[in-house]
C-alpha cells in the first residue's frame, strides 16, 4: 500500500514509522528544510545541543511520546530536571508550583489557599471533562476558585493564551491542563531536534522516504480509487494520505471536501505564536526561575519569559544564557509584520523588570520565529465541532493538534493522534 504523510512533525514521523514497519510504501512530504515541525530546533556555532524554535518540554505523564521513545530504545536519553515557575504579583515574582509555595503566596489569604487546594483536587480527581465543556473557563474558575485566586492566577493565564478570546474558552481545556501537567519537565539529550532527526532516520531505515522542502498543494480523489497528490516536486498517486498539518492547509489542499466538513475545518480557530530568542552574556533571573508568567495587564509586552538555561546547563549552548520571550497572538496582530529589530525594541525594555541590572548590550545574538498556527482555541461544546479523523474523501485522513481536545496542544498528543490514525489506515486497508 502506498501512503503519503503530509508533515514531518513528531506526529507525522511517528505515523510514518508505524506504517513503514508494516511494509507500507510511505512517503512523508515536508515543506521545511528540516523535520520536527513546531518542535524543531536549530544550533548556533559553538553549541553542543540544538535549541527549540518554540520552547517545548514533556511532562512526566506524557505516556504516548515517552512510550514511543521506550519502544525505540532511547529512554536513557530522556532528562527530567525540576525547574521553577513563578507568577507576577504586585511588582515581584513568586513561585507557585508546590504546596509550600501556595501557602507562602502573599496574594492569598487562608480561605483562598483552602479553596485553591480543594478545587484543584476536584479537577484532578473528579468525574471528567464532558460536563465542563458547556461552561467557559472564565465563569467557572471565577465562581469556584474565588475572585482573588482567579484574578491573581487564572485570568492572566487565559488572557495571555487566548487574548481577546479568553472569555470564550471552555472549561474542559483548563481541566486537561490540571489533569495532565506535572512540575517535572522533560527533554531529550541533544534537544528535541536530535529526537526528530533520530526518528526520521528510523523511518528511513524501515523503508520510508522523507521529501524535504516539498509543499503539498492539492489532494484529490481518483475515480478508480486512491488519491492524487500534487506537490512542488510533481504528482504522486497513492492509496491513502494522512495530513498532520493545520485545518487551513487541509482545506486549501482538498477543496473538493464536502461543504459541511470544510466548514468545520475553517471554523477551527487558533492563535499564532511570536517568539524572540536571546543569547545573553549574563544570567537574567538571579533566583534561577525558569518560567515567568507575565500578565499583560501589568504592562508586559509578551506572555512568558522562559530562561532555558535555568532548566538546562548553559554549557550545552556554548556558555550562552538562553531566554525566550514568547506570546500567543491572533495571526493578524502587528507582531507578525514587525521586523526583528522592531520586536527587540518592544520586548527588551521589559527585561529590567526581571533583573534591574539588565542592559541591552547583554544581548549577544537574537532570533525571531513566528507561526500562524500554534494554539487551538476550544469554544463551548468544542467536542461537537471537531472534524473527524476520517474525512469524507475515501483514503484521506486528518490528525492535527486541533483535534487532540480536550488535551492542550503538544507533541505527546500529536504522537497519540497520528499513531491512532496510522492504525485506522491499516485497519481500513485490511477491510477492503
Amino acid at each position: 500500500m502506498k501512503i503519503a504523510v503530509v508533515g514531518a512533525g513528531f506526529g507525522g514521523l511517528a505515523a510514518a514509522y508505524d506504517l513503514a514497519r508494516t511494509g507500507c510504501e510511505v512517503v512523508v512530504y515536508e515543506a521545511a528544510d528540516h523535520v520536527g515541525g513546531l518542535s524543531s530546533g536549530f544550533k548556533a556555532p559553538g553549541w553542543d545541543w540544538s535549541l527549540e524554535r518554540y520552547y517545548h518540554h514533556w511532562f512526566a505523564g506524557d505516556r504516548h511520546i515517552l512510550g514511543l521513545i521506550q519502544e525505540l530504545g532511547w529512554s536513557d536519553k530522556i532528562l527530567f530536571p525540576r525547574p521553577f515557575t513563578a507568577v507576577y504579583h504586585e511588582g515581584d515574582f513568586y513561585p507557585l508550583d508546590s504546596v509550600q509555595a501556595v501557602l507562602r503566596f502573599p496574594g492569598f489569604n487562608l480561605l483562598d489557599v483552602l479553596r485553591f487546594g480543594l478545587v484543584t483536587l476536584y479537577l484532578k480527581l473528579g468525574p471528567g471533562w464532558r460536563s465542563l465543556e458547556s461552561h467557559t473557563a472564565d465563569s467557572w474558575l471565577r465562581r469556584w476558585y474565588g475572585e482573588r485566586v482567579y484574578t491573581a492566577l487564572w485570568e492572566p493565564l487565559l488572557q495571555g493564551k487566548f487574548g481577546p478570546h479568553y472569555r470564550q474558552v471552555n472549561m474542559a481545556w483548563f481541566w486537561a491542563r490540571v489533569r495532565a501537567r506535572t512540575p517535572r519537565l522533560g527533554t531529550f539529550e541533544g534537544g528535541f531536534q536530535a529526537f526528530a532527526d533520530a526518528l526520521a532516520a528510523r523511518v528511513r531505515s524501515e523503508g520510508g522516504e522523507i521529501r524535504m522542502e516539498t509543499t503539498v498543494q492539492r489532494i484529490e480523489g481518483l475515480d478508480e480509487g486512491g488519491l492524487r497528490i500534487t506537490h512542488s516536486g510533481g504528482i504522486t498517486d497513492v492509496d491513502q494520505c494522512l495530513v498532520t498539518t493545520s485545518p487551513q492547509h487541509l482545506a486549501d489542499a482538498a477543496p473538493s471536501l464536502p461543504k459541511t466538513y470544510l466548514k468545520r475545518l475553517l471554523e477551527m480557530k487558533s492563535m499564532g505564536a511570536v517568539v524572540l530568542i536571546l543569547a545573553l552574556k549574563q544570567r537574567l533571573s538571579e533566583r534561577g526561575i525558569y518560567w515567568h508568567n507575565l500578565p499583560k495587564a501589568a504592562g508586559f509586552p509578551f506572555l512568558a519569559l522562559v530562561e532555558h538555561t535555568n532548566f538546562l546547563p548553559r554549557e550545552y549552548f556554548g556558555g550562552d544564557h538562553i531566554v525566550y520571550c514568547g506570546d500567543y497572538l491572533d495571526p493578524d496582530h502587528e507582531y507578525f509584520s514587525l521586523t526583528k529589530d522592531e520586536i527587540l525594541a518592544r520586548f527588551l525594555p521589559a527585561l529590567p523588570r526581571i533583573n534591574p541590572g539588565f542592559k541591552p548590550d547583554w544581548v549577544k545574538q537574537s532570533w525571531l520565529v513566528r507561526t500562524d498556527y500554534a494554539q487551538p482555541v476550544p469554544l463551548l461544546n468544542h467536542s461537537q465541532a471537531i472534524p473527524s479523523m476520517k474525512t469524507p474523501i475515501e483514503g484521506l485522513w486528518f490528525a492535527s493538534m486541533s483535534q487532540v481536545y480536550p488535551w492542550d496542544r503538544g507533541s505527546n498528543y500529536a504522537v497519540q493522534m497520528a499513531r491512532q490514525a496510522a492504525q485506522r489506515i491499516l485497519l481500513a486497508s485490511d477491510q477492503t
